[in-house]
């Protein structure tokens, strides 16, 4: 095979690995996706404990069932304007992969909207944005009716050593 026709090949089989069912939500009018596999469970909002000395996108920590589990508003991670939470505010509980093996985390999101089964023909790279923007933790575009949903990376979402801290506080 030719050097262009293994990279061809490689490129068809990752955008067929994010091919899948993709649970939905909305951040500040935007749509995103999450793998469903990566997804433990949804809850409604919750008293959050804060914890001293973290950065500003992570809430604090929820008692889920006897497991403590640190939560962070993904809107302020992603550096958009914080908003008070509403009775359809809600966290998702994930599974991230962490440097002592998986960890579980909350995430505040607006509103959770469905899961969604995506095909590979609708998802397409992400667009080279520049040198100086990171978009490693997006896993594509998804082309739906009009409109683009976000495909995030959860394990990407947080640096390593945000990671770290999480693991720490959890």
């Amino acid at each position: 095979m030719t050097r262009l026709t293994e990279t061809v090949d490689q490129a068809v089989k990752a955008m067929g690995q994010k091919e899948g069912k993709y649970l939905t939500f909305t951040l500040a009018d935007e749509e995103y996706g999450i793998g469903i596999l990566k997804i433990k469970e949804i809850i409604g909002m919750m008293p959050i404990t804060p914890v001293p000395r973290t950065p500003t996108f992570v809430k604090g920590v929820v008692n889920l069932r006897g497991k403590v589990i640190p939560v962070i508003d993904l809107r302020i991670r992603f550096g958009l304007k914080a908003m008070e939470y509403t009775d359809r505010t809600c966290i998702i509980v994930v599974e991230i992969a962490g440097e002592s093996g998986s960890i579980m985390v909350g995430l505040v999101v607006d509103t959770v909207s469905e899961v969604l089964n995506i095909k590979t023909n609708d998802i397409e790279e992400t667009p080279a944005f520049g040198a100086n923007l990171d978009t490693d933790y997006i896993l594509g575009m998804a082309k739906m009716e009009g409109g683009v949903k976000i495909l995030l990376d959860i394990d990407k979402v947080l640096r390593s050593e945000e990671i770290t801290l999480l693991e720490k506080t959890g």
